[in-house]
């Protein structure tokens, strides 16, 4: 993490403020703590926020407030972030079944670790995994965590589509997929429970600056089970708080 942040233009209508040139919980800490003060400020002409790894990005209207005239208000909104205080972040259960036509590169994940694949599903299962950052498609996030042993090679030719809830690993990253769409990570499994719902507020069940856990499902019964509860709006995502 720097010792003071880099104002970076790009283009004539945003600026990026670089917080560091690291992956770590730590600058990802100052970035959601940058992005909850900005928009706490309402500065003038500054319509967008988009926050990342280690930098936020903001968009503004240079005809409402000039370039050097947003820097001034950042540099002095920057200098007080120990003010900005952020919700208490939470840990969310998604249940998952692992392997077969839902997983169907368990074997593959496991082979390249050298291990059986229930070990593989103990690995993953077993940590909880920062959500350092929301995108790629809406409602995907971005975990940090990933044990180094099962640290696996994207797909050589992605696949045209990918079931939604699917959840997957590609090199030293694991994630869900929100929605259906193209991908090259490698599917260890799937989860019942909707990741994104356009006509919920808010549509996305995770926030940045949360934990997943995923929680194993003992088989297929299971599974169509929660399914269906999700389907008729009797199932709640289990939440637990981090004091």
């Amino acid at each position: 993490m720097y010792d003071k942040p880099l104002f970076l233009p790009a283009g004539d209508q945003a600026v990026v403020v670089e917080l560091g040139d690291d992956i770590s919980p730590e600058t990802n800490r100052r970035v959601r703590d940058l992005t909850v003060a900005v928009d706490a400020a309402a500065v003038a002409g500054v319509y967008d926020l988009m926050p990342t790894y280690r930098s936020l990005l903001i968009y503004y209207d240079p005809l409402a407030i000039s370039y050097s005239g947003l820097l001034e208000k950042l540099e002095n909104i920057e200098k007080n972030l120990n003010e900005a205080s952020l919700d208490s972040p939470q840990v969310v259960r998604i249940p998952t079944l692992y392997g077969g036509e839902h997983g169907p590169d368990l074997e593959f994940v496991a082979r390249n670790a050298g291990i059986s694949t229930d070990e593989v599903v103990d690995i993953h299962t077993g940590a909880d995994y920062l959500i350092y950052m929301m995108g790629f498609s809406p409602g995907f996030p971005y975990l940090g965590g990933l044990s180094e042993k099962l640290h696996t090679p994207r797909l050589q030719t992605p696949r045209t589509e990918i079931p939604a809830g699917s959840v997957g690993i590609a090199e030293s990253q694991t994630g869900v997929y929100p929605v259906a769409s193209p991908g090259g990570w490698r599917l260890i499994g799937r989860t019942p429970v909707k990741m994104f719902d356009q006509n919920k507020e808010p549509p996305s069940l995770l926030a940045a600056g949360d934990y997943i856990r995923f929680v194993p499902l003992a088989g297929e019964e299971e599974y169509l089970d929660i399914q269906g509860r999700v389907e008729s709006g009797d199932y709640v995502v289990s939440r637990d708080s981090i004091s």
